[in-house]
């Protein structure tokens, strides 16, 4: 169960607030609709529920708000607009990479492609994926770890019509099951459709919270569209008749030559037509939005002089909306209305219709009637005199009935088969395959306990699932090789900078350049493509997170630093002999300085790229690195201390305790020297100095 309590957005500056108190409950095992128009607040509320945006109010998830959830997505699946993952990923990739994250087996992004009908494309790229296929993923994400409760802002914005139909059963078979659904929506006919629960916002404020069927009943009312080249005529004659027959109709023209008459049927209003000569281009049943506030009334102006744009006389009971009666067109001029041949004089046909009027208005009538309505202006061609004129309607479509069978259970809004554009129902009805058999994929019995292999296996997926890497990995390993063959051609180079392609005139070698570009699209990309900030607004600082990224970018460097001294070695022994891969007398310090440079250059590019949120500017600390902070440091350790005449790196040999046992001291020692050392001791500085600024940026975001 939802319970959202005052909710209200933060004004930017003297505009009014997007959401101003807004309070509703979504009950488990129901389908609640969010319904407003584009402004109305309805993407507010849900990120003020989700804490994705500041502002006051509070909302529970089951008794308990999201903060306070130890693990919100198995409490709470999200759906915000498209999915945020990396074009270049596979479908089943980005599941496997999400249920890592999510701490459920990886078996479980299988059960959930089969769910929602995506295993024929889970080699595909996220980037390939259609409109309908790319809300289907995101179903899929937030089904991934079984979450009691989804939701999803406007999720069949879009979509066609078996695809809104098929979504609207998974979120229906999800409430059945035992979930909460919360799901927003613009359309009222659509959300009479889907919801059992209908919450309408206005302005950013709460104007009703109505059961469907309360709804569909008060903001839906049933009318009859006609189109005519003498509309003004049509709705004085129709004002007329009401009377004196002491009826309660309201006519009201909509622009051009169209007339929307409630309170009335097809029948009457074609036989208006017919007996006055008047030509009618279309005749409809069909149910008109009457607004957010709708329900409090319509307008009551019970006798309006009959003027040509608007005759209102109070819109009061809706009759039976039977379109059959279409065939009180006049069938000479209009082409489309051709096939009624007995147009002569068929006056006895609707002889009763003022008496006919039936207590329709019910709340079930709405939904199964809401699409429908393009196609009562093609069935009522029928021309006979039988007082039933529904069951000829009836016969005379069966193809777009034959889809939606399913119509016929008890719950109207769920059913509803087409969509609300008249054109678009019957071309849709046989690209909807199964718009009935949906299955959930089955619960998670077992939940993982929370392990630090959770972030390693979900970084390991990330940085694997693309190519990225790999194509990084063999430029770097390319371009070693031919500067280094390069060198030897020149000659002058020291032999460990040949082996490891390190010209004297460039900052730093390729192999350090790839780990530390590596190590920026490792927090780079989470903020290009944020697959884990759906439902927390922003990608996760959690300590975990960090140091897997850093543990693998740790892994990936030296992997790449020992196959470029290999390549290297093996380009120059193929081209130049054994000569110039001697191994050098003090290999194991020239080893461990190689392999700290290229582990440092890619913490910094993670570091970098956390605190500034982007590729380019982890790269960017990586080379600056040896053009900024190598010189600064060097300024500060050459020469001779004011207070002592052994520079630096001599004092810190001094400083050493005293002999450790095992030799500790020499490591020790070692390890002092290589930070000694210009380079590596602006290497550490850096370091240092991006994990103090990236753990301020993630307390400061804590706070917030």
């Amino acid at each position: 169960m939802i319970e959202a309590i005052g909710l209200t957005s933060i004004p930017r500056k003297e505009q009014p607030p997007a959401v101003d108190n807004v309070s509703f409950e979504a009950n488990t095992g129901r389908v609640t609709a969010l319904l407003g128009a584009p402004g109305a607040g309805k993407t507010t509320a849900l990120r003020l529920m989700l804490e994705l945006q500041r502002g006051r109010g509070i909302t529970f998830f089951r008794g308990r708000p999201l903060h306070g959830i130890p693990h919100p997505a198995h409490e709470v699946g999200v759906l915000l607009g498209d999915v945020p993952g990396h074009p270049a990923r596979s479908v089943r990739g980005h599941l496997r990479m999400l249920c890592a994250a999510s701490g459920v087996p990886a078996r479980r992004a299988d059960e959930v492609l089969e769910a929602v009908g995506l295993v024929s494309l889970r080699d595909e790229r996220l980037g390939t994926l259609s409109r309908g296929m790319d809300r289907r993923l995101g179903l899929a994400c937030a089904l991934l770890p079984d979450p009691h409760t989804l939701v999803l802002d406007d999720p069949a914005r879009g979509l066609a019509v078996g695809e809104r139909r098929w979504l609207y059963d998974m979120l229906r078979e999800h409430a059945a099951q035992g979930g909460t659904v919360l799901c927003s929506a613009a359309d009222p006919k659509e959300a009479a459709r889907f919801a059992d629960h209908v919450v309408t916002l206005d302005g950013g404020r709460v104007v009703a919270d109505q059961r469907a069927a309360d709804f569909a009943r008060t903001r839906l009312r049933p009318r009859v569209v006609v189109r005519s080249p003498h509309a003004a005529r049509l709705s004085v004659l129709l004002a007329q008749r009401a009377r004196s027959t002491q009826r309660s109709v309201e006519v009201v023209r909509e622009g051009g030559n169209r007339l929307c008459v409630y309170g009335s049927t097809c029948a009457e209003v074609g036989e208006t037509a017919f007996r006055n000569g008047i030509v009618v281009h279309q005749l409809a049943d069909e149910f008109g939005d009457m607004g957010p506030g709708a329900g409090a009334g319509a307008e009551t102006s019970t006798v309006q002089e009959p003027q040509p744009s608007s005759a209102a006389i109070d819109a009061q009971s809706g009759p039976d909306p039977e379109p059959g009666a279409a065939a009180a067109l006049d069938p000479g001029p209009e082409p489309e209305f051709a096939p009624p041949a007995p147009g002569p004089g068929p006056e006895p046909k609707f002889a009763p219709p003022a008496p006919d009027p039936s207590p329709e208005p019910e709340p079930a009538p709405p939904a199964p009637d809401l699409s429908p309505e393009p196609e009562a202006a093609t069935p009522a061609l029928d021309c006979g005199p039988e007082p039933e004129p529904s069951a000829p309607a009836a016969a005379a479509v069966p193809a777009p009935k034959a889809v939606p069978a399913a119509s016929t259970t008890p719950e109207p809004p769920q059913e509803a088969p087409a969509d609300d554009t008249p054109q678009a129902a019957p071309s849709q009805q046989p690209t909807t395959p199964r718009p009935t058999t949906v299955a959930l994929p089955p619960p998670v019995l077992v939940r993982p306990a929370p392990t630090p292999l959770r972030p390693v296996r979900y970084e390991i997926r990330r940085a694997a699932g693309v190519a990225t890497g790999y194509i990084v990995g063999a430029c770097v390993l390319a371009v070693s090789a031919l500067t280094a063959v390069l060198l030897a051609r020149i000659g002058h180079t020291p032999q460990p900078r040949l082996l490891a392609a390190w010209p004297v005139e460039l900052p730093l070698p390729p192999a350090a350049l790839g780990a530390g570009l590596l190590g920026a699209l490792a927090f780079g990309d989470e903020f290009r493509h944020p697959a884990l900030a759906v439902d927390r607004g922003t990608v996760p600082r959690r300590l975990g997170l960090l140091t897997a990224k850093l543990f693998v970018a740790s892994l990936t460097a030296l992997a790449l630093a020992v196959l470029t001294v290999g390549c290297t070695a093996e380009v120059l022994y193929l081209v130049y002999g054994s000569e110039l891969v001697a191994l050098p007398a003090d290999w194991p310090a020239l080893t461990a300085g190689w392999l700290a440079l290229v582990t440092g250059c890619a913490w910094a590019g993670v570091l970098a790229a956390g605190v500034f949120r982007s590729t380019t500017a982890g790269l960017a600390a990586v080379v600056a690195v040896p053009l900024l902070v190598v010189p600064a440091v060097h300024k500060m350790t050459e020469g001779p201390s004011a207070r002592g005449p052994v520079p630096f790196a001599g004092r810190l040999k001094d400083g050493l305790p005293p002999r450790w046992p095992f030799g500790g001291e020499q490591h020790l020692e070692a390890l002092l020297r290589l930070l000694a050392q210009p380079v590596g001791g602006a290497m550490a500085l850096s370091v240092l100095a991006l994990l103090c600024a990236y753990a301020f940026t993630g307390l400061r975001s804590r706070v917030r």
